[in-house]
């Protein structure tokens, strides 16, 4: 759906009106474009320790224009900063007011990106408090800019050096136009490992891909951009979405698979379909979900209990079904469609948020059981997102909820696929048991 406000305020006399008054005034988003430059402008790399220069030969090996200082008024698409030797707060105050004194030469779309350790270690009280630190600020910096900018962090592991095949993954997804609607959130890579993509267009080449609830919307989206990025995709929805499922697939050469996710066979069934039609199956995405929504004190059990049937207790089951199988690939990728208001939690959405959270709960122990195996399994939970459902919304919450995060505008379909294909690569292999938001930095909740 449109986001006429939007188009409003950056066109015509209402932009001037909008500045003057001093509206909210969303710009459009620098999306990824298949032969754009991965970032608009020079990256400044600020840090002074040996993970710094490090990155910075990695980001000049991609071909980007690399700055250690910048000249004035000179303007930046990126700025790195890398504190992944930091012991103590005090170490934060020099690179934080450095960031602080070229925020203003960045340029719209611009990113800022953290490079840190995790504060989750056993290390010196002194150590964490710095490293935590480092998420106050990176947030806080997030809610300041203007201009469709964004601001993330990476977060490597005690063990994980800064030029793991993870951390340069995660550095690109964060650079470019993918994480377009990634605002105030980190990526943490626990492991070293993966392997990245001879080309970085199509980084799922050879890969088949199974993505749930296919049929329109987000899953639709997701379908398209696993296929853009080399992916043979398998599109599965219940009978009745057929007419939908076909287009789909169509528009992507993929094939169609119709199945009903809470049969107790739909593992088995999906598994046979991709080794008949492929050999294997790599990369499953749990999208299939529905919402019955009623206060607590209004919900029966037909409502409550469809909803965690088919948003938490199939992919359970489909899981169990894919990790007791050779046909799932031995670097095979799970990845969850989880929700912010599993999060933040919702009115009205009991058993949405119960079976959403339930999902971060079981990305998070299935990960545990899957450490050094090969196989990862992540979730990527939506905020608000431009979809049919959210068109049907009365038009001034929806409006309301649009403004309600730090880029004042809703995200689309594409920006939750972006992130599902990035954490199905076989680079992304460090990363795993992660709920990554796609939310704009929502201003409500967690």
């Amino acid at each position: 759906m449109t986001d006429t406000y939007l188009n409003l305020v950056n066109s015509g006399p209402l932009k001037k009106v909008a500045k003057a008054i001093g509206l909210p005034r969303p710009v459009p988003l620098r999306r990824y474009e298949p032969g754009a430059p991965m970032v608009p402008g020079p990256v400044l790399v600020l840090g002074a320790s040996a993970g710094a220069d490090g990155l910075a030969s990695t980001l000049l090996a991609w071909n980007l224009d690399v700055r250690r200082h910048l000249r004035p008024k000179e303007k930046a698409g990126a700025v790195v900063v890398v504190l992944d030797d930091i012991a103590s707060p005090g170490d934060l105050s020099a690179t934080f007011l450095e960031l602080g004194g070229v925020l203003r030469q960045l340029l719209p779309g611009g990113r800022v990106i953290t490079v840190s350790r995790t504060a989750e270690a056993q290390v010196e009280p002194a150590v964490t408090a710095a490293r935590q630190g480092i998420a106050g600020a990176l947030r806080s910096v997030a809610k300041e800019l203007r201009g469709g900018a964004t601001a993330n962090g990476v977060v490597l592991g005690e063990t994980v050096d800064v030029d793991a095949v993870s951390v340069r993954a995660a550095l690109r997804f964060l650079l470019s136009g993918r994480s377009a609607y990634v605002n105030g959130q980190f990526i943490s890579v626990r492991t070293s490992g993966g392997s990245e993509p001879q080309s970085w267009d199509t980084p799922l080449a050879g890969r088949t891909a199974v993505v749930t609830g296919a049929a329109r919307g987000i899953g639709a989206e997701i379908v398209r951009v696993l296929a853009r990025d080399g992916a043979r995709v398998i599109a599965v929805d219940v009978p009745a979405a057929g007419e939908q499922l076909t287009r789909v697939v169509n528009g992507v050469g993929g094939t169609a698979l119709h199945a009903d996710v809470t049969a107790p066979d739909a593992g088995e069934l999906i598994l046979n379909h991709a080794a008949t039609r492929y050999g294997s199956l790599d990369i499953v995405v749990h999208n299939a979900g529905i919402t019955r929504d009623k206060l607590l004190a209004n919900m029966d059990a037909g409502r409550w209990n469809s909803v965690l049937a088919v948003n938490l207790e199939s992919q359970l089951r489909i899981n169990e079904a894919l990790l007791a199988s050779p046909d799932f690939s031995a670097d095979g990728r799970i990845v969850s469609l989880a929700s912010t208001s599993g999060i933040a939690g919702n009115r009205g959405q009991t058993n949405y948020a119960a079976s959403k959270a339930g999902v971060i709960g079981m990305v998070r122990s299935t990960a545990a059981a899957l450490q050094d195996s090969g196989r990862t399994i992540n979730a990527v939970a939506p905020g608000f997102i431009e979809t049919e459902m959210t068109a049907r919304m009365p038009f001034a919450t929806r409006e309301v909820a649009r403004r309600l995060s730090s880029l004042q505008q809703g995200g689309l379909p594409v920006d939750v696929a972006e992130t599902v294909a990035f954490l199905a690569t076989g680079a992304a292999a460090g990363i795993s048991g992660q709920t990554l938001r796609v939310c704009g930095q929502n201003l409500v909740g967690a």
